[in-house]
């Protein structure tokens, strides 16, 4: 039920989120779903990709510092209320969520979860029932 993401250091200058969309681009590699957050200084991209391994090697062969992280895919409906139900069961049991992000296909959205505990918070997901997407079903969206 975990997935593996990609975090890779960026200067906050014109053209670094360019450069790695061309780089894994030109691999064929595919970007499902990503974020930036940045500062002054730096940026940080996160990324789920179609190959991850493959996506590792040519960064780091450009010289892109890359880290690996383990992450939950929840899948829910996309309506009102939906992710509430969803971080409401994960408050309530104790699991705090450092960051997460989400992308929508239709009536489905998926939500992208770093928690402080992945194992509890995946077996509380679902015991309650919450749909969490297989990581091989995410690298082919």
């Amino acid at each position: 039920m975990l997935a593996k993401q990609l975090s890779i250091f960026l200067e906050n200058k014109k053209g670094r989120f360019t450069e790695v969309a061309k780089i894994l681009g030109e691999a064929g590699i595919n970007m499902t779903a990503f974020t930036v957050s940045e500062n002054s200084d730096f940026g940080i991209l996160r990324l789920i990709v179609s190959d991850t391994e493959k996506a590792i090697a040519v960064l780091r062969e450009q010289l892109y510092g890359v880290s690996v992280t383990d992450v939950v895919c929840l899948r829910c409906p996309n309506q009102p209320g939906s992710l509430g139900k969803a971080m409401d069961i994960l408050t309530k049991n104790g699991i705090f969520v450092e960051y997460m992000y989400a992308f929508s296909q239709g009536d489905t959205a998926n939500v992208i979860i770093r928690p402080d505990n992945l194992e509890k918070c995946v077996t509380v997901l679902t015991e309650n029932k919450l749909e969490l997407l297989a990581a091989s079903d995410l690298y082919k969206l």
